[in-house]
């Protein structure tokens, strides 16, 4: 594994993610900090800090040092900072955002490069959000299917109904209507050039060319072996925990197990470039 002078980074399952210490994010970083977490990143696809103190101001700045932030496109963002948004559940609410397996924004002909979630106020107990990765996933198909899914391309739309429910009551008047983008099944991350597998049961609908009904059989069983346990980390938020993934090649799900319990996170989302 490659070694970090700067800062501490300790795995936290054999696939997928790794905790950070030694780095206050509410102090500016130097480019030699920057320059490891974001290898961190590639590395370990979502990367996680705790005990951190964040004003909106601080949030935005340290987003800011790893991409260009972007708003949400269905929830308004905070006063000032319209790139970050509230992730809210209310102790009488029922659903919870985003709560399906899923890459952020696939949907768009550029999807989100990553995000950056902060945790306010959480439950004394659940409310975790699990990792996946998905360079593990495509590695653990056939050669066969590899080089059969290599040749599609799939469907995105904002408006699959196990996501447009999670996010109903939180969105924005202003939001953008029937965002649907086709991007490659077998992804290519630009930065590592490795192959991974990019569909995602909130998102994709079916393979481009395809009926519904002619796709919902291979999609299922790819959404299966994506959130198989071994491809997957788990982590459990404290107040002034941050965690920041690759939505290039992971995926993320958070778990609704806290009813009657009120859970608040800021999250920012840093442009991505079109999949190929």
């Amino acid at each position: 594994m490659k070694k970090f002078a700067h800062i501490k980074v300790k795995p936290v399952s054999p696939n997928i993610g790794a905790e950070i210490t030694g780095v206050r994010l509410a102090e500016p970083l130097s480019a030699d900090v920057v320059d490891e977490i974001n290898g961190a990143l590639i590395r370990f696809l979502v990367i996680f800090f705790r005990d951190q103190s964040l004003t909106l101001e601080q949030l935005q700045r340290v987003a800011s040092q790893f991409g260009k932030p972007t708003p949400y496109p269905f929830i308004d963002g905070l006063d000032g900072f319209p790139e970050i948004i509230e992730v809210l559940k209310l102790p009488g609410e029922t659903e919870n955002f985003g709560g399906v397996w899923h890459s952020d924004t696939t949907y768009l002909e550029s999807p989100s490069m990553g995000a950056m979630l902060y945790a306010v106020e959480v439950p004394e107990a659940g409310g975790d959000t699990l990792f996946a990765n998905m360079y593990s996933a495509y590695q653990q198909l056939s050669e066969g299917m590899q080089d059969l899914l290599v040749t599609l391309s799939a469907v995105n739309d904002a408006d699959k109904s196990e996501i447009a429910q999670s996010r109903i009551h939180r969105m924005s008047n202003s939001q953008q209507k029937n965002l649907r983008a086709i991007h490659p099944v077998i992804r290519t991350h630009p930065e590592t050039s490795k192959k991974l597998l990019y569909v995602n049961r909130a998102h994709t609908t079916r393979f481009d060319r395809m009926t519904r009904s002619e796709s919902e059989g291979l999609l299922n069983y790819l959404f299966d072996i994506q959130s198989r346990p071994e491809h997957c980390c788990r982590f459990h938020w404290q107040a002034g925990s941050l965690a920041f993934w690759d939505n290039r090649a992971c995926q993320h799900y958070p778990v609704n197990d806290y009813q009657g319990q009120k859970r608040l996170m800021y999250r920012i989302s840093l442009a991505g470039n079109k999949p190929f």
